[in-house]
This record gives C-alpha cells, sequence and structure tokens, in this order.
C-alpha cells in the first residue's frame, strides 16, 4: 500500500499573559447600552448576569510593554521549543489576528508590515524561503490557517508549517459596553509537520463556510456608547450578541457533524471536542446541539476541555492556547488520551460570519 502524506502536530506553544482581570475590577466601569443611555442596573447585578451567561469569571490581558506580535514571537518560540525543529526549515509561518500590534494608550491598528513578517523577524530566520503572512478571518482564523497549512502539506509544497494565533482584544474593546467583559488576550503557537504512513493520522477532514449576506455585520466596529466619546473618532469592537449566539447554535454543530461526514466518522468516535471560547454557555449548548444531531440526548462527561473562566475570549487565541494546555497535560482536571487512533475535533465560529471545523487523528 503506498504511504499517504499527512498533516502532523510536531509542536505547540501558547502565552498566557500574565495581568490577571477578575470580574470585580468592573464595578467602576460606566455601561451604556447602544443608544447612549446609562444602564439601570447596578453595576453588580451586570456582571452577575454576565457571569451567568458566559461562566467567565476572570480574564488575561497583556502588560503595557507588548503588543500582538510580541506575544505571537513568545508562543512561537515555545512551539520551536516543543518540537525540536530547526527555525530555519519552516516553509511557512501563518498569524491569524484581526487587529494587528495596537500599542497601549491607543486603539489604532497596525499591520504593516504584517505580523508574521515581525514574529519571522524576531526569531531571526534567515531562510527566504520561510514565508510569512498573515490571515484575518474573525475568530475561526488559527482554525482556517491549519486548514491552509493541511492544503500546503499534503499537496507537497511544504513541510513544516507555523500557525499563530494572537490578539490584545483589551485594547479595542469599549469599556462602557458590558460586552468589553467578554475579551482577553493572548497567544498560541502550532507547528505542523508533513509525515508519511500507512493509514491516515493526523489532520482527517474539514469543513468551512461563510455567511455573509445576513450574518456579516454580527461583528462590527463602531463607536463608544458612552455619549461623551462620540466625537472622538476611535471605534472599538462590538456584536450583536442575542442573534450571534443563535446563529452559531444552529450552524455550527452542523460545520462540525459535515467534518465528521468527510472523515467517515461519527460523533461516537470523537474523544475530545476543543471549541472556541466565545462564551461558557453557548459552548455548551453548541455541542448539546451537535450530539442530538445523532440522536443522542447525552453529552459524554469530560469530552469538551474549558479555559473560557479563567482566559475568557482571546478570539483566535483561544484553541491553540487550549491545545497547547492539554498537549503539555497543563490544563488542570483535564487529562487527553494520547493513544493511536484518538480523535479529535476542532472547532470555531466568528466575524464575517464564518464556521470551521477539522478532524485530527493521533
Amino acid at each position: 500500500m503506498k504511504n499517504s502524506i499527512n498533516s502532523v502536530i510536531a509542536g505547540t506553544g501558547s502565552y498566557i499573559p500574565t495581568r490577571r482581570v477578575k470580574n470585580e475590577a468592573f464595578l467602576k466601569n460606566e455601561f451604556f447600552d447602544i443608544n447612549g443611555n446609562r444602564l439601570e442596573k447596578t453595576n453588580k447585578e451586570i456582571i452577575q448576569k454576565f457571569f451567568e451567561i458566559t461562566e467567565i469569571k476572570e480574564r488575561r490581558y497583556v502588560t503595557d510593554n507588548l503588543v500582538a506580535s510580541d506575544i505571537a514571537y513568545l508562543a512561537a518560540e515555545e512551539a520551536l521549543k516543543s518540537s525540536g525543529i530547526d527555525k530555519e526549515e519552516l516553509n511557512y509561518i501563518i498569524v491569524a489576528h484581526n487587529f494587528g500590534d495596537v500599542k497601549h494608550g491607543s486603539n489604532r491598528t497596525d499591520m504593516v508590515p504584517s505580523l508574521a513578517a515581525r514574529v519571522k523577524h524576531k526569531l531571526e530566520i534567515e531562510n527566504p524561503g520561510t514565508i510569512a503572512y498573515d490571515l484575518p478571518f474573525g475568530c475561526p482564523g488559527w482554525l482556517q490557517a491549519v486548514i491552509q497549512a493541511d492544503y500546503y502539506l499534503k499537496s507537497g509544497d511544504a513541510k513544516k508549517v507555523m500557525i499563530i494565533g494572537a490578539e490584545t482584544l483589551s485594547r479595542v474593546s469599549d469599556p462602557h459596553d458590558r460586552d468589553s467583559m467578554i475579551y482577553s488576550d493572548g497567544a498560541g503557537a502550532t507547528i505542523l509537520e508533513a509525515r508519511e504512513s500507512e493509514t491516515p493520522t493526523g489532520i482527517l477532514s474539514h469543513n468551512a463556510r461563510s455567511d455573509t449576506k445576513v450574518y456579516a455585520k454580527m461583528l462590527y466596529m463602531d463607536k463608544s456608547y458612552n455619549p461623551a466619546l462620540k466625537d472622538k473618532g476611535d471605534i472599538f469592537l462590538k456584536m450583536h450578541g442575542h442573534k450571534l449566539y443563535q446563529y452559531a447554535l444552529t450552524n455550527v454543530p452542523k460545520a462540525i457533524k459535515g467534518c465528521l461526514d468527510k472523515s467517515g466518522l461519527s460523533i461516537q468516535d470523537v474523544n475530545h471536542i476543543l471549541i472556541h471560547q466565545a462564551n461558557g454557555k453557548m459552548d455548551d449548548a453548541i455541542i448539546k446541539r451537535l450530539y442530538k444531531l445523532y440522536g443522542r440526548e447525552e453529552v459524554p462527561e469530560h469530552v469538551m476541555p474549558m479555559t473560557i473562566s479563567w482566559l475568557g475570549n482571546s478570539s483566535v487565541a483561544t484553541i491553540p492556547t487550549l491545545l497547547d494546555l492539554i498537549w503539555k497535560d497543563k490544563l488542570e482536571g483535564y487529562n487527553i488520551n494520547k493513544d493511536e487512533g484518538s480523535i479529535f475535533v476542532f472547532a470555531s465560529v466568528g466575524a464575517g460570519m464564518n464556521i470551521n471545523a477539522l478532524a485530527y487523528k493521533i
């Protein structure tokens, strides 16, 4: 039997910011609605309701001296270290993000040169054959970059690809919008390597969709909700939370099932589900709907590791950070099955609206 080329995880890394921001830090914020009216409920009530909906207790923010490309580089260093791969052998460095480098004290984006070019520069890679580029695709950006890497590797165009997700959402969120409590900062990196084997392993299949006709503006940029700041010109990340929630519940389970169908797998074959850490209750609801598509009412215990409660939503960084933690047995209370044949599912949803899913076999 002829060997097949497979895209296999060779190394992982992450950077978790050191600044811990608990929910109580928002008690002094002034919150307004979309029309500029001050919210009637007390901040204590707002924060309690926020926790009940999202399950977020705290999140991480970068220190003032760091930007997205810095933490992307730190995660990349960790991935290289864990893989043992020579950095000069990388064929591609793909950095998924949405806002570039945003410096402390500003919410202006800086994306020239690309973050990938900056990471390559910081890594001091000399090889001109290491192609560095960025991918803005909303929260599913890191997973979409993994899908692109899989095509490169299986086509023979590349042997080793580094994929990074990095974001500093704390610097583009409106402190006067209660949704700002969701967002956090972080970076995660993964190295995929082409390896030959007699049986399929590594990435088995993937599936993606973009719904732009109706849902393109579920997440968008706009002025602060605080009327006193309307004329400043700064714009912040905004979302239609309830509509986004319903869109995700309707479409993410179907996208995951479509991915599993492509590889001939069923939900009972899946050992671990790594889903974008967007909202704890939403992720739970998505997985329940996924299992119902297969006629199953109960979700197996410990199938879905979560970090949302203490890391918040760092967009493109949530899944690669989660992957790094479980791959290195650093997620308290969660042990993965690394036995040959274990099946992982990755899935994400975000601005666009975009959805993707991927099946991976050890």
